[in-house]
């Protein structure tokens, strides 16, 4: 059982821009944290970012699993997804990153693998600073009548020089899974749970998806990768008997702040908090969504 009162050891898999530029410094600075080593697919990348954090490089996954108590994976979904069972298997607890996989069963399969160990779902969203009080303001209100959460992004733009642009995952899968989970853990807690789903494709990776929730209340939300960099921006607005809210223009408080926020969410959990409202039941949900817009969209 880990203890209420020492560090967590954490081990990082992953070692791309995202690991190199917020999971592992994050994980490092953090007081709660005992950062025990990192694994990634290239021995190399693996031993210069262990380096660069001060920590040990490890070839073997299996390996660091079982020094740690906890992982934090920074991986392409579905790379993520076998990892995390693998884990959670073996009882430790999960940081993951969205989507947790992008077929529906290897998103249940891993939020059965999940049921006894905590999990924390990083939606950059829900742990910003002055985003998440707003998403929470706006879930203890009633009576919305529509909403629209739009992440309209460039990183794919001629002019734009972006360093997930070379991501294959994103290249394959695109903005509706890449930046579709953003909008979904925005509206979810605020409208309810989703009960159908239509898609449309607008230029290039661009796609529109049409929700109706559970509370009756219906939901818009664009989404690109490939806007042109004048174009791109997030934006959410909620329409309702009390008027109109939109999304703060700040929200941004920084990946790596969000994310330390995130730790302390898995922290909560491991110690007796109880679920996150971001754990692997709402990834297992986002990917089931997410899924149903795919097929609409071929259809």
């Amino acid at each position: 059982m880990t203890s209420t009162t020492a560090p967590l050891r954490v081990g990082l898999l992953g070692t791309g821009s995202w690991a190199a530029r917020v999971h592992g410094p994050a994980l490092a600075a953090h007081p709660g944290i005992t950062l025990a080593g990192v694994w990634g697919r290239r021995p190399e990348a693996a031993a210069a970012l262990a380096k660069e954090l001060s920590t040990q490089a490890y070839d073997d996954v299996d390996a660091l699993i079982a020094d740690v108590d906890a992982v934090a994976i920074a991986l392409p979904p579905d790379v993520q997804a076998p990892l995390a069972v693998r884990a959670a298997r073996a009882g430790r607890h999960l940081l993951l990153d969205k989507p947790v996989a992008t077929t529906v069963e290897g998103a249940r399969e891993l939020a059965e693998a999940a049921a006894d160990v905590a999990s924390v779902v990083f939606f950059t969203l829900r742990f910003s600073a002055a985003a998440a009080p707003w998403i929470d303001e706006q879930s203890r209100v009633d009576g919305w009548h529509s909403a629209r959460v739009d992440w309209v992004g460039s990183i794919y733009a001629p002019d734009t020089k972006n360093p997930y642009a070379e991501s294959p995952w994103r290249h394959e899968r695109g903005a509706l899974w890449d930046v579709g989970p953003h909008a979904l853990s925005v509206l979810l807690p605020v409208l309810g749970d989703v009960t159908e789903v239509t898609a449309l494709r607008g230029r290039l990776d661009t796609v529109h998806v049409l929700l109706r929730h559970a509370s009756g209340a219906s939901s818009s939300t664009v989404l690109s990768l490939t806007a042109p960099d004048r174009a791109s921006g997030v934006s959410a607005e909620f329409r309702g008997a009390e008027g109109v809210v939109q999304l703060p223009e700040v929200w941004g408080d920084g990946a790596l702040a969000s994310y330390g926020t995130a730790i302390d969410a898995l922290l909560d959990g491991v110690r007796g908090g109880g679920a996150h409202p971001c754990d692997v039941r709402l990834g297992l949900r986002v990917t089931e969504i997410l899924a149903q817009a795919e097929a609409a969209l071929a259809r």
